[in-house]
């Protein structure tokens, strides 16, 4: 179900103002909850565009990271962060990431879209593109750490459906705290004493 929101800008080539929503179900849950969320999207001047907009979505979700490689080659640096918070803090949370991404990357194309909402708060999912120098490595890691200091420091997670890996890692401690931390190497020593994982 595509639902278009009120607001100013144009959404696809029929000119229907509006923002962009794509609503998806996958479950038997979600599905009987269908129509309810719906209903609340239009009580809020929502309209239901379709499903073909979702499905060219779906077909063409993971091309991405094809073209990343590809306008690398030729001097743009893209790359991708995402970060979760609740609503009230999302407003927030997307000023500090974008401010410190457009600090680190000048010249920087940011944009942000919300990628999964929950009933407490959302996921901002970010997109950077930028001129990129000699050493596009060094200048993402640069512009990431920032990022990554400024979701901490406005109250947001590391990561939403990223994981922490070795690129979050040195904020993880910092999000959970020394309790955090204490719990995390009790499990690991519980179900993985020998250190295999």
């Amino acid at each position: 179900t595509m639902v278009n929101l009120a607001s100013q800008s144009a959404v696809g080539e029929d000119g229907v103002p509006g923002t962009l929503m794509i609503v998806g179900y996958e479950t038997p849950g979600a599905l009987r909850r269908r129509d309810a969320i719906t209903d609340a999207l239009t009580e809020r001047g929502g309209k239901d565009l379709g499903e073909e907009r979702g499905l060219a979505w779906a077909a063409g979700r993971f091309d991405a990271p094809y073209l990343r490689d590809s306008l690398l080659d030729v001097g743009v640096l893209v790359e991708t962060l995402e970060t979760a918070s609740f609503w009230a803090n999302r407003e927030t949370v997307y000023a500090a990431v974008k401010a410190a991404l457009e600090e680190k990357l000048p010249s920087a194309l940011v944009m942000c879209h919300i990628s999964h909402v929950y009933e407490t708060g959302c996921s901002l999912y970010f997109t950077v593109a930028a001129p990129s120098t000699e050493d596009p490595l060094s200048q993402w890691l640069a512009a990431k750490a920032a990022a990554s200091d400024a979701m901490l420091g406005a109250g947001a997670t590391i990561t939403h459906h990223h994981a922490v890996g070795t690129d979050h890692k040195p904020w993880l401690a910092r999000e959970i705290g020394d309790v955090g931390v204490t719990i995390l190497r009790g499990i690991k020593a519980a179900v993985d004493p020998t250190g295999v994982l």
